[in-house]
C-alpha cells in the first residue's frame, strides 16, 4: 500500500518531511503517528492510514514533497503486492504446507526489485554492484533467498560505499535498516580513528617544515566555525521572510503611547483574573482589542494585494506571533473584533500553549488577515517588523518603559510604549497608516479603571 502526503488545505501545496516516527520494518497500527510534516502553516503529525509493516520510506527527512506524492509504502495483511512493488508479473512460487510466511515474507520474492523511479537498477549479468538493492543469501535450511533493501538504505549504502550483503540486519526478518548502516559506519570511523590521528599528526609536522598547507587539510578558519543544519521550520521561515521582503514594498512608522491607565487597570485586576480564569492577564489582549477595533474603522489595513485588485477582508482574524522552539509561528484569533478582553486573553493563552508544545493544527493558523507581534516581551523598545505575506500590515507592541514626559506643561513620570507598524506601500499610503496608528493609540490611552474586561 502506497502512503501519500494528504491534502490538508487549499493554500498548502507542499510539505517538508520533518522526522519519521517509525522506521522500515516497524509494525504500525492504524492512526498511529507515522511522520512529522512541516508546511508553511504548521507542523503536524501524520497518522498511518492502515495497520501493517512499514516496508519502505520514499521521502527522506528534510525533503520537500508536493501534496499527494507517495512518501512511504506499508505492507497490509491480506493485500496482494502491486506489480510496481515486485517488478514482475510472474506468479509467486507456491509455499510448502510446513512453510510459514510472515508479513515481510510476502514481499521477499526471488525477482529483480524495482528502483524508486521504476527502473530495475540490477544488471543482467551475474555480478552485482556493492550498493545493490538486493542480495542473494541462504537461510538456515540452505534455501536461497533474496534480501531486499529500502531505497533509503540503498542510497545511504551507495553514498558511503557500504556492501550491504556483509551487514547483519536487525529488522524484522533480518532486514537491514538505516540504523544498521549508521552503526556500521560509526564503528568503521572509530576503528580508523587511531591511524588517522597518527597520519594527521605527521601531515601537520610535514606542513610545518615546508611552510605549505597539506592538500586536503581543512582551512584553519573551519576549525573556528560550526555549521547548524536547517530545521524544516527554520527553512520555511526563511523562505517566507525572503518572500515578504522581496515581493512587498514595505514602509514603516511608529507612535509613542502613554499606557499608564492600561498598566493600572491590568495591575488592579490581574490576580483576580488569574484565580477566576486560570490564565494570566497580559497586555497583549488589550493591544489585540485596540488593533481589532481600529481595523473596523480602517478597512484597507485588513486587506491583501491581488495583482489587479485590493482584496478587503470582511472578517477580522488577527494572527499573534509566537516564538516557538523550532521557529516563529502565527496562530490566528478569529473574529477578534467580536471578542471581549477576557475572551481574547483565554484564546491567546490557548494558542500560545499549543504553539510552544507543537500541537497546532492547520485550522489554528489559517485565515489570518492582520498580525500583532508583542516584541516588547523580548525587551525591544522599537522595531521594524516584516509584513506577514500576503497581509497588508503588521503591528508590534514594544516594552513598556517609565519615562519623564511633558503632561499639561509639567514633567511627569509615565508608562510609555512604542507601537510600530509596517505596511504594504502598494495598498497603503502614509496617511492611511498614520490614521490607523493614531486610532490604536487613542484606544490604548483611553483604557482606565472602568474599562470592561468581560
Amino acid at each position: 500500500m502506497k502512503i501519500q502526503l494528504p491534502q490538508v488545505g487549499e493554500s498548502v501545496t507542499e510539505g517538508i518531511i520533518g522526522r519519521w516516527l517509525k522506521q522500515v520494518g516497524d509494525w504500525v497500527e492504524k492512526y498511529d503517528p507515522l511522520v512529522e510534516v512541516v508546511t508553511d502553516k504548521v507542523s503536524m503529525e501524520m497518522p498511518s492510514p492502515a495497520s501493517g509493516v512499514l516496508t519502505s520510506i520514499v521521502a527522506e527527512e528534510g525533503q520537500t514533497v508536493p501534496m499527494g506524492d507517495v512518501i512511504a509504502e506499508i505492507s497490509v495483511e491480506g493485500e496482494e503486492a502491486d506489480g510496481d512493488d515486485v517488478g514482475s508479473s510472474a506468479p509467486p512460487a507456491a509455499a510448502s504446507p510446513d512453510q510459514v510466511i510472515d508479513r515481510i515474507g510476502v514481499l521477499l520474492k526471488d525477482v529483480a526489485p524495482v528502483g524508486p523511479t521504476g527502473s530495475g537498477n540490477i544488471p543482467s549479468t551475474g555480478t552485482e554492484p556493492s550498493a545493490q538493492p538486493s542480495a542473494q543469501r541462504r537461510d538456515v535450511a540452505g534455501r536461497q533467498t533474496v534480501q531486499r533493501y529500502s531505497p533509503a538504505v540503498s542510497r545511504m549504502a551507495a553514498d558511503n560505499g557500504v556492501d550491504l550483503s556483509q551487514l547483519h540486519g536487525t529488522g524484522i526478518g533480518g532486514r537491514v535498516t538505516r540504523q544498521d548502516v549508521e552503526d556500521f559506519l560509526s564503528s568503521s570511523k572509530t576503528a580508523a580513528t587511531e591511524p588517522m590521528a597518527q597520519e594527521t599528526s605527521e601531515d601537520i609536522s610535514s606542513s610545518a617544515q615546508t611552510g605549505e598547507p597539506e592538500r586536503g587539510f581543512p582551512p584553519a578558519q573551519d576549525i573556528d566555525e560550526e555549521r547548524i543544519p536547517l530545521t524544516p521550520v527554520r527553512r520555511i521561515v526563511a523562505v517566507n521572510m525572503v518572500r515578504s521582503s522581496t515581493e512587498i514594498p514595505q514602509a514603516w512608522s511608529y507612535v509613542e503611547v502613554d499606557v499608564s491607565g492600561l498598566v493600572q487597570r491590568r495591575e488592579s485586576y490581574k490576580e483576580e483574573f488569574r484565580l477566576r480564569e486560570g490564565v494570566n492577564l497580559t497586555y497583549l489582549p488589550f493591544a489585540v482589542k485596540a488593533a481589532a477595533g481600529a481595523l473596523g474603522q480602517h478597512r484597507l489595513l485588513n486587506s491583501s494585494w491581488d495583482g489587479n485588485a485590493i482584496v478587503v477582508k470582511r472578517r477580522i482574524n488577527i494572527g499573534v506571533a509566537v516564538a516557538a522552539l523550532d521557529g516563529l509561528v502565527v496562530p490566528v484569533v478569529r473574529d477578534a473584533d467580536m471578542l471581549r478582553i477576557a475572551n481574547l486573553a483565554k484564546a491567546i493563552d490557548e494558542l500560545t500553549d499549543k504553539a510552544r508544545r507543537g500541537k497546532l493544527v492547520l485550522e489554528d493558523v489559517e485565515g489570518g488577515t492582520f498580525t500583532v507581534n508583542n516584541t516588547g516581551a523580548l525587551g525591544s523598545v522599537v522595531s521594524r517588523p516584516l509584513v506577514n505575506y500576503p497581509q497588508a500590515a503588521i503591528i508590534t507592541t514594544e516594552a513598556i518603559v517609565k519615562r519623564p514626559v511633558v503632561v499639561n506643561d509639567a514633567i511627569a513620570i509615565r508608562s510609555m510604549m512604542n507601537v510600530c507598524l509596517s505596511f504594504d506601500h502598494r495598498i497603503l499610503d502614509g496617511s492611511n497608516a498614520s490614521a490607523f496608528l493614531n486610532d490604536v493609540k487613542q484606544r490604548l490611552e483611553a483604557i482606565g479603571p472602568d474599562t470592561g474586561i468581560y
